[in-house]
């Protein structure tokens, strides 16, 4: 596939980094001159220095023969620009673009996107992406990172395996067996900073962050077994009055019986979430201030979330937030580095925004029929879902002589609307939705498994 990236800033370097290892032909542009040299440098991709909403740039970049352009600068009239030229001269198949304010999100003007006004495909939110992966670990606490599967019938919950757990040191294979009626699969373990997919003879051990696929019903019977279960929140902080915060507050609002306060030092900012808010209280001040945290009820609260644009004082605030007694902190952290330094501070939770994007991004990129994805451990592996169509090599097989490679598991199958875990006499048909995580060297694989042939269209 020939792809344009315009952006070479965080998630465009993450998108060209993940799609040039799958030998896809790769180009960059940026205005950036040093950020251009970089991912040249680091990646193996072409770079173009120049506005990607500009007609003879992307000429430049070959837009002519491209089969699909990501618009992801930092600004959202360039993204939405460089689809339209990429359109109207150039006429590429596939147009993404990354858009942050809401006002053009506001479904009041869901025509702007027409093929006959901005035809832009797809659009990605970050905040409202970000905003959704809050809300589900609120909704189930215990988990460090919750994505639905099959239209909300499955999820994939990512738990951290603590002394409690009494499944570890157990064999895979035999955990169904202790607890009946239990419909659940372990597609991942994260350990040694390195995701993989386990065999049916791994064990869990104490440490390591493992990933499991269960019935949306069966998630909170799932983490009371394996000694993660906690009530969810009644009160919240929210550190942050931007779309991110106003978003999580707007939608905790509805919920019977829990109480926001949210924390914003700029005084418009704050001003402006009090005229959208109706039944969160605003408090403009610092943070970092402990009289502030303690005037917002940190201390007798179930969860503190910092949501500013800044790193440091997202991780600091929560530190602060744990000494004065908040019970469990979530911080929004950009830069890789700092988010390594989530268990040496003490932050219970961190929300990786450019991760979000990309997975985002990616569940329109994967060719054949994969429905959808989540990235994980920086694209180390990805969960998907995929359909199973009559060319596949799934088809018509049992899962015993299906011949999966290692570096894939299969968590779940549902056949007709009916949620199926593996078991090797477990027969896959064609319709069949799969849902499986595979390391990055399994992605050739993948896409034989979900392809496509002329036929189909």
């Amino acid at each position: 596939m020939r792809v344009i990236i315009c952006g070479a800033g965080r998630v465009g370097y993450g998108l060209a980094q993940r799609l040039a290892v799958e030998n896809n032909t790769v180009t960059v542009i940026d205005l950036s001159s040093e950020l251009i040299r970089q991912i040249t440098t680091d990646l193996d991709v072409r770079g173009v220095v120049g506005s990607g909403a500009h007609p003879d740039v992307l000429d430049r970049a070959g837009v002519r023969n491209a089969d699909m352009i990501i618009a992801v600068t930092y600004a959202d009239e360039v993204n939405m620009i460089a689809c339209q030229v990429a359109h109207s001269l150039f006429d590429v198949p596939t147009k993404i673009a990354r858009v942050r304010a809401q006002s053009y999100l506001d479904t009041r003007w869901n025509d702007l996107y027409s093929r006959e006004n901005m035809p832009i495909d797809i659009i990605i939110s970050p905040e409202i992406e970000i905003g959704k992966a809050i809300l589900r670990r609120l909704n189930t606490p215990g988990a460090f990172n919750v994505v639905p599967f099959g239209k909300g019938q499955v999820l994939l919950l990512g738990v951290k395996i603590t002394e409690d757990c009494p499944i570890t040191n157990t064999p895979i294979r035999q955990i169904p067996d202790l607890f009946e009626g239990l419909h659940a699969a372990i597609v991942g373990i994260k350990r040694d900073e390195t995701v993989f997919a386990p065999t049916p003879d791994d064990p869990l051990n104490v440490g390591d962050d493992a990933y499991f696929i269960t019935k949306r019903e069966h998630a909170s019977r799932l983490l009371e077994i394996i000694g993660a279960y906690q009530q969810k929140a009644r009160q919240v902080v929210l550190i942050g009055a931007g779309n991110v915060g106003r978003y999580v507050a707007r939608e905790l609002e509805s919920v019977p019986g829990v109480r926001v306060r949210m924390i914003e030092h700029n005084k418009d900012c704050a001003e402006r979430a009090a005229e959208e808010l109706s039944r969160t209280v605003i408090l403009n001040g610092d943070a970092m201030d402990a009289d502030i945290q303690e005037e917002a009820g940190v201390g007798s609260s179930e969860v503190v979330i910092s949501l500013t644009n800044d790193d440091k004082i997202n991780l600091l605030s929560a530190v602060l937030a744990k000494k004065l007694g908040a019970k469990n902190t979530i911080s929004l952290v950009n830069d890789i580095s700092m988010q390594n330094m989530q268990a040496e501070l003490g932050v219970d939770m961190v929300i990786d925004p450019r991760s979000s994007t990309i997975s985002s991004i990616l569940r329109h990129v994967r060719r054949g029929r994969i429905l959808d994805v989540y990235s994980l451990d920086q694209g180390g592996a990805e969960v998907m879902e995929g359909e199973v169509l009559e060319t596949s090599p799934l088809a018509g097989k049992a899962l015993r002589d299906a011949e999966l490679p290692n570096n894939i598991t299969i968590g779940a199958i549902i056949h007709k609307g009916v949620v199926e875990f593996p078991r090797p006499d477990l027969i896959v048909r064609q319709g069949d939705k799969v849902i499986l995580l595979a390391e990055r060297s399994a992605m050739k694989s993948i896409e034989a498994m979900f392809r496509v042939s002329t036929d189909y269209f």
